[in-house]
């Protein structure tokens, strides 16, 4: 992994003072801070340049968060996104994860949080590295999951998938038939052994099951099962792994 001095965190911020105080903070811990005002440059600035991560206020001039994040997504899978926001309803934070933010942080905060929150998020940086080809590519049903590409293909469609969805299905369809607790997740797939909440938790499940069920609101496959966690079933469908050929 490369040093704090060679990453680079695009902070998209509206709010002058908080801005200017973020930057002094962010350098002052060795990162290299481009600065977005609003939405529309924000999205100028991705797509010209490498980030290492996007810090993004929700309340922007022109192009909200949510907007910027859907943007960012379509471009890349992979650029872990914490949303710095003072908007405190749940609803918000559902959309926010909903959309492939990784970590939502509520205005007034703790600079120090904010710093550890950033250097766990970096250090974890293997979810936004391409997944090594070994992984190869399963294939659920009519679904084909490539772990090398990042990708997803339903019936002709391919859409693509972030690196902790991607760690999450690998971690399921390696435990098919087995109830995995949430503190089990949390140690083998976040690599972490801090509280999340529970409803993140339950929103990134809610995100596999786009791609693993016909019909997500009425789960076959990945199931919660109360009070103990969630257990993948495959049913009839049959997990089939393939590897790339050497040449």
């Amino acid at each position: 992994m490369s040093s704090p001095g060679l990453q680079k965190i695009l902070l998209v911020e509206d709010e002058e003072s908080l801005a200017i105080g973020l930057t002094y903070n962010l350098e002052e811990e060795g990162y290299r801070v481009v600065r977005a005002e609003d939405g529309v440059k924000a999205c100028e600035s991705f797509q010209k340049e490498q980030f290492d991560l996007i810090i993004l206020d929700i309340m922007l001039p022109h192009m909200d968060g949510f907007e910027v994040a859907e943007k960012i997504r379509e471009i890349s899978p992979r650029v872990p996104i914490l949303m710095l926001t003072a908007r405190t309803q749940i609803d918000d934070k559902i959309k926010g994860l909903r959309t492939g933010v990784d970590d939502y942080l509520t205005k007034p905060f703790h600079i120090t949080e904010l710093l550890l929150r950033i250097k766990g998020m970096l250090k974890r940086s293997d979810w936004y590295k391409p997944i090594d080809d070994s992984k190869g590519t399963y294939r659920f049903g009519s679904r084909t999951f490539n772990f090398s590409t990042l990708t997803c293909t339903v019936d002709n469609l391919t859409k693509p998938i972030t690196p902790l969805e991607a760690r999450l299905l690998q971690y399921f369809f390696s435990n098919p038939g087995r109830i995995i607790s949430r503190g089990e997740l949390l140690t083998k797939v976040w690599e972490t052994t801090s509280d999340i909440q529970t409803r993140t938790i339950d929103i990134f499940i809610s995100r596999l099951r786009k791609y693993l069920e016909k019909d997500p609101s009425n789960p076959v496959f990945l199931k919660n099962i109360r009070g103990a966690g969630y257990l993948f079933d495959p049913g009839r469908e049959s997990i089939r792994e393939s590897h790339p050929t050497q040449s």
